[in-house]
Formats: structure tokens, C-alpha cells, sequence
């Protein structure tokens, strides 16, 4: 598991190690299969390559076959390394698995138990501190960052990562007797998709989004 540090974006590409190997593996199988696990759109182009399109923050993004390079559609800004290694990991893990639209906590995804506490450290208890008992700024910053809004908690918005990876933000705000509390959840057939450490990886870039948004 990535240390807090990494998880807080100090270090760019904390699963970075593996990325030559993966795309390596990648070059090797059906690029119409991987589409099809992914929810990928492939176009072959060429004798023997092609580029996927798929949906990642929203945002559409290109991935070249076999290179596994890529770009934003809309801009053609390159992906930077971290994304890359994201969608590496995607391509990697997912089995095509639908979502199962139940939501689940970081310590029931398998192998997130240990870290739970800590995950939720730089996660909710984070936002917590951010944001407290203003749900107005809560809404605010998720409405700024295009998520959807979720009848979970007082305040929830979710988010469609990557097509089969979403991540929802949940508000119970605070009385008298308790503050306000901040988490993140996950869809139950998460594992099936990407590695625990990557959903941390995630959480904690969507935290630091958030309040980026509010500041």
C-alpha cells in the first residue's frame, strides 16, 4: 500500500512501477476484448493498431494502441503520467464486471481493511475539517467539479471515474452531540476493476480537488 505522502500527491506516480510491465502484458491481447471489459470504444487503425476511447473524469480521453499513450479528446493535451498509470491499471484488473450500484466503504473492499483508518485520515476526516457543518460549500465545490448528485447521507455527489470505477463523497452533517462526517464510497464489485491502492489514490485526488474548488 502507498504511504500517506504518495496518497497526498507528494509523489506523482506512486504505482508507477509496474506501468512498463503492464502495457507490456497489454500489447500481447485483443484490443477488441479489452474494449469490451472496459467499456472502451476501440477503432483499429493501421494493420495492427488502434485507439481506445473512453470516459475518465468526465472527460474523454484517446489511448493508442499498442502504445498505450494518450491524450484528451477535446484538447489533444497529452495524459500526464499519473493518469496514464491509472488507466494502465484499469486495463490491467478489469474483467468486465457491470457495477452493482450497491456502495460499500474502503474497509470492505478487499485488502482495504488495514488501511481503513488511514485511508479515511486524509479522505473524509480531511473534508471534515474543510468543510464542516457548510453543506452550501460542499455542494458548491462538487457542482464546480461536475459531480452528480446522490440521495445518500444529507449531502452525496458521485462520480463516473472511468466507465465500470464510480466514487461517491457522502456529508452527514453534525448536531449538538456530533460533528459533521465526511466518507468515501465505493461500488462493491470495486475490486473487480482496479487495485485497492489506486481507489485510495483516487479518494485522496478527489479530496484535494474539493477543496481546491472551495478555496
Amino acid at each position: 500500500m502507498a504511504e500517506k505522502d504518495w496518497l497526498l500527491g507528494e509523489t506523482p506516480n506512486p504505482l508507477g512501477e509496474r506501468v512498463d510491465e503492464i502495457r507490456a502484458k497489454l500489447r500481447e491481447q485483443d484490443p477488441e476484448k479489452l474494449a469490451a471489459r472496459t467499456g472502451a470504444l476501440f477503432t483499429p487503425k493501421g494493420s495492427s493498431g488502434g485507439e481506445f476511447r473512453l470516459a475518465y473524469w468526465s472527460r474523454e480521453v484517446i489511448l493508442s494502441f499498442p502504445e498505450f499513450t494518450g491524450t484528451y479528446a477535446e484538447s489533444g493535451e497529452a495524459l500526464s503520467t499519473f493518469d496514464l498509470t491509472m488507466l494502465a491499471y484499469y486495463f490491467e484488473v478489469c474483467d468486465g464486471t457491470r457495477m452493482s450500484n450497491e456502495w460499500i466503504a474502503f474497509n470492505q473492499i478487499p485488502g482495504g481493511l488495514f488501511y481503513a483508518q488511514a485511508f479515511q485520515g486524509y479522505s473524509g476526516d480531511e473534508l471534515a475539517k474543510v468543510f464542516g457543518n457548510d453543506a452550501e460549500a460542499f455542494m458548491n465545490a462538487n457542482e464546480q467539479l461536475g459531480g452528480r448528485r446522490e440521495f445518500f447521507g444529507n449531502v452525496s455527489y458521485s462520480y463516473q471515474v472511468l466507465p465500470r470505477v464510480p466514487i461517491m463523497v457522502v456529508c452527514w452533517l453534525g448536531d449538538e452531540e456530533f460533528p459533521s462526517s465526511y466518507r468515501m464510497l465505493f461500488d462493491s464489485n470495486a475490486h473487480r476493476h482496479l487495485v485497492t491502492d489506486a481507489y485510495a489514490i483516487l479518494g485522496s485526488h478527489l479530496v484535494r480537488r474539493l477543496i481546491k474548488a472551495k478555496n
